[in-house]
């Protein structure tokens, strides 16, 4: 079995204090330990110390990035958790360097990363509708799909070196939710999820 590092990077808000993302992360930290799994869970929004966040990134094989899109990306409290976690780790633990070198300076910019093998899933809750996705006649998102929306985070696990795993999302949680549905759809995306990675790690 693998070693799984979940982060909770929801922004507890008045209006959305985050109780989605927590069942989210606590379910799956649930069924992968029970399913043999060994896992930890950061609650980004409680607090971290950034040497701990770094060795549990170098102990996992999976990491899941659990959050609501806030404006098209992550929670401001993850984007400081990475400029001071992923900061922090360039020191050669996450990445030596940017990937380039004196010899080519010109090349290879973002290939540094230090995670091969290792893999990452990322979770996502969102207001907007399931058809504002992959579909050419809606005009805001234009046909793009959830991964075009998230691309700037899956370069940032690329920067590292982990390989994708498909994403999950859970769709207009604010005005139609379905969240029975929505957690069994999740469970089995899971259990897809790491039947995948554990043949990318073989």
């Amino acid at each position: 079995m693998s070693k799984v590092l979940i982060l909770n990077a929801a922004q507890p808000y008045e209006f959305a204090p985050g109780k989605l993302n927590a069942t989210f992360a606590e379910r799956a930290k649930s069924r992968l330990e029970a399913q043999g799994h060994e896992v930890r869970l950061t609650t980004v929004a409680e607090g971290y110390d950034a040497d701990a966040e770094i060795a549990s990134h170098l102990w996992a094989d999976t990491i899941i990035l659990q959050f609501p899109v806030h404006w098209m990306g992550v929670p401001w409290s993850f984007k400081k958790y990475m400029d001071e976690v992923y900061t922090a780790a360039m020191d050669g633990r996450l990445a030596n360097g940017d990937g380039r070198t004196e010899a080519n300076p010109k090349s290879n910019y973002g290939m540094g990363g230090t995670l091969q093998g290792k893999t990452y899933l990322l979770s996502v809750t969102l207001n907007a509708p399931k058809e504002a996705f992959d579909t050419p006649a809606e005009p805001f998102l234009q046909g793009d799909g959830i991964d075009d929306l998230l691309k700037p985070q899956h370069l940032v696990f690329k920067f590292f070196g982990l390989t994708a795993l498909p994403t999950f999302m859970a769709n207009d949680v604010m005005k139609a939710p379905e969240v029975e549905a929505d957690l069994q759809r999740f469970d089995a995306h899971l259990d897809a999820a790491f039947q995948h990675a554990d043949s990318v790690a073989a």
